[in-house]
């Protein structure tokens, strides 16, 4: 078995906004909120068993079908790594796009399983609880390490996301660019 963290971070808007951080450069930043010029959405597979942290970002909608879409991109990737791995433990926060009564993500994974002949096991964490799950440790070194830096474009979120390091490894950084529509049931 290989056990997952999945969990999608907060929302940042790109544009020349304070981060309310210390930089060792100079950092220009709008005096004012201005609107935001887009909002990426950071989604994250961590494994942390094996310290590696995978980074998914889209400027759509956090729906289960981009949850999933993540997911397959993810084993697609890795799966020459493990070839005795038969069972993933996915490590969950039972959010709304991923919670076990929504139907569009239990039907995207159970089409996972039946692509790659595998065995899904979900730990959901409880209400109020999700602190737990080891994947969120790893979105606040994520923000430490751009914490002070003008994110200013989507470039510089996915260079950020790809420069930081999680005990001295460096995350795989990807930009999904599909469009999500809510509400798929």
């Amino acid at each position: 078995a290989l056990r997952l963290s999945l969990d999608a971070k907060a929302t940042v808007a790109v544009g020349p906004f304070p981060r309310h951080g210390h930089s060792r450069v100079v950092v220009k930043a709008a005096d004012h909120d201005f609107k935001a010029t887009e909002h990426l959405t950071p989604f994250g597979i961590f494994l942390p068993d094996h310290d590696e942290l995978y980074l998914y970002f889209t400027a759509s909608h956090l729906t289960a079908d981009f949850m999933v879409d993540c997911l397959v991109d993810f084993w697609t990737m890795v799966k020459r790594s493990f070839p005795q791995v038969n069972t993933l433990l996915l490590n969950l926060d039972n959010g709304p796009e991923n919670h076990s009564r929504r139907t569009q993500f239990m039907q995207r994974l159970t089409d996972f399983v039946d692509t790659f002949d595998l065995t899904l096991q979900l730990a959901y964490y409880p209400p109020y609880h999700s602190k737990y799950n080891p994947i969120e440790r790893t979105w606040g070194v994520l923000e430490q390490h751009w914490n002070g830096s003008l994110l200013d474009s989507r470039q510089t979120v996915l260079r950020l996301a790809s420069t930081m390091t999680w005990k001295s490894f460096s995350p795989i950084v990807k930009f999904v660019d599909k469009v999500y529509q809510t509400g798929v049931a």
